[in-house]
């Protein structure tokens, strides 16, 4: 995550875990195998972190916020090539990581948006599975590197605009009087909502 993965090689692998190549090879058939291993290793893990947050949220805007802060922690460190790099050079990993966006991240933003809906933090007349894609759809766009170069946005600062503007797009007038009360009180010199 933080160097790329296609300037990574086995060796440097091996290395960094202080084990042979060989030894290395006894758990994965080659770089593909151990990229799509790592991807659905990520994902799970992944994927019981965003259970965790909606156990532990007091309501759908809360879940958002925390999923960001979540999210903003691993972008810190994420070469802005790696979906580049997966895409190109790993089409199986890259076609589970899609997988795993159209299916999991879009149905926790579609129950994220029912619930925020039933609580009264979100407008009632919102088209679920639109605004669900449209948030999946901007993943991708983070990492753009024409849109929004490295060496001018961090990833991290580019996610945190695309959730103030979900946000924002999708909730209620007691939502945003939530968004206000709740915080104003955080980072005021950089607030996310």
């Amino acid at each position: 995550m933080q160097y790329g993965i296609k300037s990574l090689t086995m060796d440097d692998i091996a290395r960094h875990l202080g084990i042979s190549k060989k030894t290395l090879y006894q758990s994965f058939s080659d770089k593909s195998d151990l990229v799509s291993k790592g991807i659905q290793a990520h994902m799970d893990l992944e994927q019981a972190a965003l259970e965790q947050i909606h156990a532990t949220s007091d309501n759908a805007i809360e879940e958002m916020f925390l999923i960001s802060q979540h999210v903003s922690q691993h972008l810190q460190s994420m070469h802005p090539s790696i979906l580049f790099d997966m895409e190109k050079y790993y089409p199986e990993a890259f076609a589970r990581f899609n997988e795993y966006k159209l299916k999991i991240v879009m149905s926790c933003i579609a129950r994220n948006i029912q619930d925020g809906i039933a609580q009264g933090y979100y407008r009632d007349n919102i088209n679920i599975p639109i605004v669900a894609g449209l948030y999946v759809g901007r993943m991708d766009i983070i990492f753009d590197q024409q849109l929004f170069p490295a060496s001018k946005y961090s990833p991290k600062d580019v996610y945190f605009e695309a959730i103030r503007y979900h946000i924002r797009g999708i909730a209620s007038e007691k939502g945003m009087e939530y968004l206000k009360d709740k915080f104003k009180a955080l980072d005021t010199q950089h607030p996310i909502f």
